[in-house]
Formats: structure tokens, C-alpha cells, sequence
């Protein structure tokens, strides 16, 4: 059985605008996260000696916790990476959905 929808195509490309800025915005969040994570990992790396506790287990733990601040970090915002592509690439991403046949005629095809 097919359940009919009853949206108008002006809400759905409205609500598909929506959806691609909030996509944007969740991926600018992970960029600027991934980019946190890597800064992290870079100044644990610049310590001088190994401590008498260091292992592998130890580094592991330590991973997972630079990964989870730098998550934390990434969604407050602290660092603005996020909040800069947005202001890049906000403009870019379309409210209204791409369609072939617009493609087509664009190209003359």
C-alpha cells in the first residue's frame, strides 16, 4: 500500500534548502573537529621524554579523550572554523533542489 504526501513543492524545496545548510553546517562542525583533533595530537607529540607510565594502553586512553575534547570544542565553536565555511560555502549551497532537466538545458544537451 502507497501513502501519498501532501506537500507542496514550495515546502519541499524549502525544507530541502534547510536541509542542505543544516548538512553544511553538521560537516563544517566535523572539519573543524578533524582539524582540533589533529592540532591536539600535534602538541601531545612535541612533549620532550616519554613519562615512566607511558604506554600503549596509556596512549590509547589519551587518544580517545583529545578526540572527545576536540569534539566538545568543535561544537561550541571554540576555534570559529566552522563558523568561517559556513560564511564561505553558505552562499554556494542551494535552496532549491537540482533537477536534470535543468542541467540539460543549461548545457543544451
Amino acid at each position: 500500500m502507497q501513502v501519498a504526501t501532501t506537500t507542496s513543492p514550495a515546502t519541499a524545496s524549502a525544507s530541502v534548502g534547510q536541509s542542505n545548510k543544516a548538512s553544511l553546517q553538521k560537516v563544517a562542525q566535523q572539519f573543524e573537529a578533524v582539524f582540533l583533533r589533529q592540532m591536539i595530537g600535534a602538541m601531545r607529540s612535541a612533549s620532550l621524554a616519554e613519562g615512566i607510565d607511558d604506554s600503549a594502553a596509556t596512549q590509547q586512553f589519551r587518544d580517545m579523550a583529545d578526540s572527545r575534547t576536540a569534539d566538545a570544542m568543535a561544537s561550541k565553536g571554540a576555534m570559529g572554523i566552522a563558523e568561517l565555511l559556513l560564511k564561505q560555502f553558505g552562499d554556494r549551497v542551494s535552496d532549491a533542489p537540482a533537477t536534470p532537466d535543468a542541467s540539460t538545458a543549461a548545457t543544451g544537451a
